[in-house]
């Protein structure tokens, strides 16, 4: 009899069990103009255990990155006054010991290519499009928050 060439059939589990996300002892600062998006940010951040500030406006991250101290800064893009590429900009030139090296993460609905292009290129490390991925937010969050080899 030939010898066939079978290659013996290993089955995959259909999904492969995700560890669970955990946001326990990580502080974020989160800033949108939007009303409905500041609640739904807290809600979901603190919900998977972060320690959560929420503001309106570029200004007020300024005012609270140093004294509130987040692991992780999640702005808005399109916002009146300080947008949130400048508001970056801003934030970068800070000592490291006000904030200015924080982990941050743009959350737009600016989707293209470019828009994350410029995101990155303007300071944030991560660029997460809106409408929003709730469990992509947390995993972003995790990632920023656990991370030492990310660069500012």
């Amino acid at each position: 009899l030939p010898l066939l060439n079978i290659e013996p059939e290993i089955k995959q589990p259909d999904e492969l069990p995700q560890p669970a996300l955990e946001l326990t002892g990580i502080r974020v600062l989160t800033v949108d103009d939007d009303p409905d998006a500041r609640e739904l940010l807290t809600v979901l951040l603190a919900e998977y255990g972060a320690q959560v500030l929420t503001v309106a406006s570029g200004a007020e991250v300024l005012a609270n990155l140093e004294s509130f101290q987040p692991d992780v800064l999640v702005s808005d893009i399109g916002m009146p006054e300080i947008d949130g590429y400048s508001l970056i900009q801003k934030i970068r030139t800070l000592t490291p010991k006000k904030g200015g090296k924080i982990p941050a993460i743009a959350l737009t609905a600016y989707a293209r290519i470019e828009d994350s292009q410029r995101a990155i290129s303007s300071g944030y490390q991560l660029h997460v499009t809106k409408p929003l991925d709730p469990e992509e937010l947390v995993q972003a969050v995790v990632a920023l928050a656990h991370s030492k080899l990310i660069p500012i």
